[in-house]
């Protein structure tokens, strides 16, 4: 099949606009729906598949897996990685959105209604479940045209009748590449059921997809086309019935047209007159299209109430009034493979099995098609397992004998049935027929030609005859000569001849169109070759002085003949037969086979004297030789028969010398030839007894045997369709679960790099304290190898201080409450030991964890730490014992002391001298800058006369005058130096009064 090139454009195609949705009127739910159905090995193409389809398209994808009944699912999560729609595995009743993906759960079969999935429990054992089939057929039935079934790898042929129920309806079948699938059966069988739309491997198919269903919506649009030529379609029909023979220009147009546009889509030409051309220039692909044109759509007891109907009413009335032995005659045009026909036979026997008069009835049905590869699938009379879908078991046990990967239908059935290839439009029609089904091919037609086919059909039925048709076909305008048995299931009944009018129209049936077939001439090598003297002289001689003789096998067939054999051999009449034994003469035809016998069991040669051949008046006499040939090899095995001709007179003058008293020449040739047969006679039945006795007691094992291998076959075939069914269950698991152990893989590489990473020494103990797994840093502080993992742990050497260790681990195996213990190891390290139950995901106690962390260094900051904190409580007590004496001396000193802050000039404390000596209150002069005060404007005016009280160590003013609270003025002497503490500037000012010029003042104010 011609590949389709991928699309390049993953923008979205817009399928159904408004637009388009107005002018098919078209529900908004119809957008499309994708069935997937796989086996075994279907889930690495399902995961190509979904991880090359760009979605953004409204498309919903249902897939459809032989799942393990008992086994929870885990496709919906493993599909969920593959792609960016949403993955749900489904739930009954749900509703189908587009830009997600249903995945079908376990022991379920699903089908669709108005976009609605539901769900059924299998009502057919494990085995025997068809749920790819099911879906697809209500796919099919729920979407028509728009159903879109996909096959992927997998074992049996579940899907076959899905995608056949598609095609039917128009719909689109992809199949992945049998090459390329993990288990071809599947893929094998779909593309052999049906003619797929796309054949390629699983990552290609999502391309394709796109690119049929862009042209999807002009397939549609055919009727109201505007750029459809009629012309062109024309010059298609023209160049079918030129390569087929079958004339297809009265079919409709919109279905015509349909499988031209698919082929189109294959071959991504655009026009019509180019896929002419393509055509013209291809006949290969003249014959793909006209297996496209032919849609071979059926299965057994299709539509099952009009067979209860034929059974119970229709047939037994039939038969009634017929005379007892009547060979009725049934006619199944359109047979495709030929299930309607089997089904009728079997309808046929059933009733006659029921009916009490079991009168001597017979049925000769006559099934035809056009499809020569379909009638010749017809005449094997073999077909899949999946027919246990529509034939009961009592009926496949009846009428079906069971095979390795299927079943035959039964020699009672084959035997009333006649397949030939037949167009209904230009062969001549069966006659004088009883029973006609046409189901499902009228529908294709164009009026006109239906009205026609239904007259042929009126003309081909007795008076009372039975026809049946399709459930979507009708008698139309074309009424006469019918009567209506049941409308609904679409019964008739002829009751009158065809009128004269439709028996001219008859007449107007288009000629027949035979293929032209062009016939391969034969080239004879004319080369000269050499001729040798002495083989030339052989042939002359042994053609011409040597006896006649016949070179034969062990079957009689004739390989290589000397001299002239026509007064012993002559052809028979009818096909062409080198056979010793046809082609023998009266008179050694009845002799051969017991020469034959005797030569091939014994060496000696067979002579076979007076033999008389021919008939009354040509007879001749000849002795006749019969030897087994031991050389050469090369035709050893090989019989020779060698002829001597004996002349009238010889023959009597023999007679004469033995006894002259006999009495005439024929009695004497009649006692040879009885003496000869009584002879023969006696070697027959002696071999006949001998074979006989050996006969019956390998019967009579071969009974035995047989009765034993038909039950172990019943046995065996039932075993191999549950293995069959239990191996795509298991080979589905175990790719859900090679996925799931590679994730696990995955995630215990990073669970196994984050404990590394964390450098924290990890111990895995199980329930009896064995170890089960450990982390990199654990090696520094037990003495482990890999070998260990299963040892007590206890066995192992440890540079850990740690006594308790097992009683711990136990305790908390039993009390499940963690125990942490700070312990220390050899070279001086420290650790933290911390004891932990390993809990499983379901909450299970299954063994302990040990974790050490290593805090030497904290130890050690630890201990360091203390001897800080020694020594500067020792420095902290001297501060506080210096802090105290200070405050002492500041208090108790006799001259003022202001302390300032030296980067703010705050004033942060005074003593109480200055205090005293001022007046002042101490909380006049705290927190606030020393230039604010009125008091030491003359020291300090402002921030920049400040700035030299911090600059210099030592200031020192003599004689400044300070005024008192009780407005007194004294003078006093200013010294401030800077000093620092704990890395902070401050300023201390001393304030001495001077007395002897604050005395001098007094007596002046006096």
């Amino acid at each position: 099949m011609a590949k389709v090139k991928a699309v390049t454009n993953k923008k979205p195609l817009n399928l159904l606009d408004a637009t388009t949705a107005n002018n098919l009127k078209l529900s908004i739910k119809k957008f499309p729906i994708v069935g997937i159905g796989a086996s075994a090995g279907g889930f690495e193409a399902m995961e190509l598949f979904f991880r090359n389809f760009p979605g953004g398209f409204g498309i919903a994808f249902v897939v459809i897996q032989h799942l393990h009944p008992t086994n929870k699912g885990m496709l919906p999560e493993l599909l969920q990685r593959t792609t960016s729609m949403k993955v749900q595995q489904v739930t009954d009743g749900l509703l189908i959105e587009p830009e997600n993906v249903y995945v079908i759960p376990p022991n379920k079969n699903m089908s669709v209604l108005n976009g609605v999935l539901h769900l059924f429990a299998p009502a057919q054992p494990r085995g025997l479940r068809l749920p790819i089939d099911i879906f697809f057929v209500s796919l099919a039935q729920d979407r028509k045209e728009g159903s879109i079934g996909i096959i992927f790898s997998g074992m049996g042929n579940d899907g076959n009748m899905g995608i056949k129920a598609i095609k039917e309806n128009n719909g689109i079948v992809l199949v992945q590449d049998p090459a390329t699938a993990k288990f071809n059966p599947m893929p094998s069988s779909a593309t052999q059921a049906v003619h797929a739309d796309a054949v390629a491997a699983a990552e290609e198919l999502p391309d394709q997809l796109l690119k049929l269903l862009q042209h999807a919506q002009p397939v549609l649009k055919i009727e109201t086309s505007e750029i459809f030529e009629q012309k062109d379609l024309d010059k298609i029909v023209i160049l079918l019935r030129q390569q087929s023979g079958n004339d297809f220009s009265q079919y409709k147009k919109n279905t015509l047209m349909r499988r031209v546009e698919r082929r189109k889509i294959v071959h991504q030409i655009d026009k019509l007159s180019n896929y002419v051309r393509f055509c013209q220039e291809n006949p290969g692909e003249l014959a793909i299209l006209f297996k496209e044109m032919l849609i071979g759509v059926t299965n057994f007891f299709r539509d099952t109430a009009v067979w209860d109907k034929f059974k119970d009413t229709i047939l037994p009335d039939l038969l009634n009034e017929l005379p007892e032995g009547y060979t009725l005659r049934a006619w199944v045009p359109g047979c495709s493979t030929g299930e309607e026909a089997f089904s009728l036979a079997i309808i046929f026997k059933e009733v006659l099995q029921k009916n009490k008069k079991r009168r001597n009835l017979h049925l000769q049905i006559f099934a035809t098609d056009i499809d020569a590869d379909a009638i010749e699938i017809a005449r094997r009379g073999f077909f899949a397992s999946t027919i246990t879908e529509n034939v009961s078991k009592g009926r496949i046990q009846q009428f079906f004998l069971q095979e390795a990967n299927g079943y035959r239908i039964s020699p009672a059935i084959r035997e009333m049935v006649v397949f030939a290839t037949q167009s209904v439009i230009k062969d001549p029609p069966f006659t004088k027929l009883d029973i006609l089904t046409c189901r499902n091919m009228l529908i294709y037609m164009e009026v006109e030609l239906q009205k026609n086919i239904i007259a042929l059909f009126n003309y081909s039925l007795n008076a009372g005859g039975i026809m049946l048709l399709g459930s979507a076909e009708s008698l139309g305008t074309s009424t006469n000569g019918f009567g209506v048995l049941d409308e609904k299931l679409k019964f008739f009944q002829k009751i009158l001849s065809p009128s004269f009018t439709h028996s001219r129209e008859l007449i107007d049936f288009p000629s027949s169109f035979s293929a032209s077939k062009r016939q391969a001439q034969t080239i004879i090598d004319t080369s000269t070759m050499s001729v040798n003297i002495q083989a030339a002289a052989d042939q002359i001689l042994l053609q011409q002085f040597a006896p006649s003789s016949v070179l034969v096998n062990d079957k009689g067939d004739i390989v290589y003949i000397t001299g002239h054999t026509g007064k012993y051999l002559e052809p028979a009449a009818g096909k062409a037969n080198f056979n010793i034994y046809a082609m023998a003469k009266d008179g050694l035809r009845q002799l051969l086979p017991g020469a034959f016998r005797q030569a091939m069991q014994s060496l000696a040669p067979v002579n076979l004297k007076d033999i008389a051949i021919g008939s009354k008046d040509t007879v001749i006499y000849a002795d006749i030789i019969v030897q087994r040939i031991e050389s050469p090899a090369s035709i050893k095995g090989m019989i020779l028969v060698v002829f001597t001709d004996i002349t009238k007179k010889q023959f009597i003058a023999k007679k004469s010398s033995k006894n002259e008293q006999e009495p005439t020449l024929q009695v004497k040739e009649l006692e040879t030839r009885l003496n000869r047969s009584f002879e023969e006679l006696r070697n027959t039945r002696e071999e006949m007894q001998t074979s006989q006795e050996e006969l019956k007691s390998t019967n009579e094992e071969f009974q035995s045997t047989n009765e034993e291998l038909q039950s172990t076959n019943e046995e065996l075939t039932t075993s191999k369709e549950e293995m069959q069914s239990l191996n795509e269950e298991l080979q589905t698991v175990n790719t859900e679960l090679q996925t799931r152990v590679a994730d696990f893989v995955h995630a215990n590489n990073d669970m196994k790099n984050l404990l590394n990473s964390t450098e924290i020494a990890t111990l895995f103990l199980d329930k009896q304290l064995n170890i089960r797994r450990y982390t990199e840093e654990i090696i520094k502080i037990f003495k482990l190898r890999s070998t260990d993992i299963g040892r007590p742990f206890t066995d192992l050497v440890t540079d850990m201080q740690y006594a308790n260790m097992e009683t711990d681990a136990l305790q908390v195996l039993k009390t499940l409450v963690p125990i942490e213990n700070t312990i220390t190891a050899s070279n001086e390290r420290w650790f933290t030991v911390r004891i932990m139950p390993y809990r499983t995901l379901d909450d299970h106690i299954d063994g302990v964890v040990f974790t050490f962390f290593n805090i030497t260094l904290f130890k050690k900051l630890e201990i360091e730490l203390k001897t800080v904190n020694e020594e500067l409580k020792q420095k902290k007590a001297i501060i506080q014992a210096s802090e105290k004496h200070f405050r002492r001396l500041f208090e108790a000193a006799k001259e003022g002391i202001l302390l300032l802050d030296a980067d703010t000039g705050k004033i942060t404390n005074v003593n109480p001298f200055l205090v005293e000596l001022l007046g002042y209150s101490k909380e006049v002069f705290l927190e606030k800058f020393i230039w604010e005060i009125g008091l030491f404007k003359d020291i300090v005016q402002n921030k920049e006369k400040f700035a030299e009280l911090q600059q210099k160590e030592l200031v020192e003013y003599n004689d400044l005058p300070l005024e008192t609270i009780d407005n007194r003025t004294i003078s006093v002497a200013f010294i401030s130096n800077v000093y620092e503490v704990n890395n902070k500037k401050h300023i201390q000012c001393f304030i001495r009064e001077n007395v002897k010029l604050n005395i001098e003042k007094k007596q002046d104010v006096q």
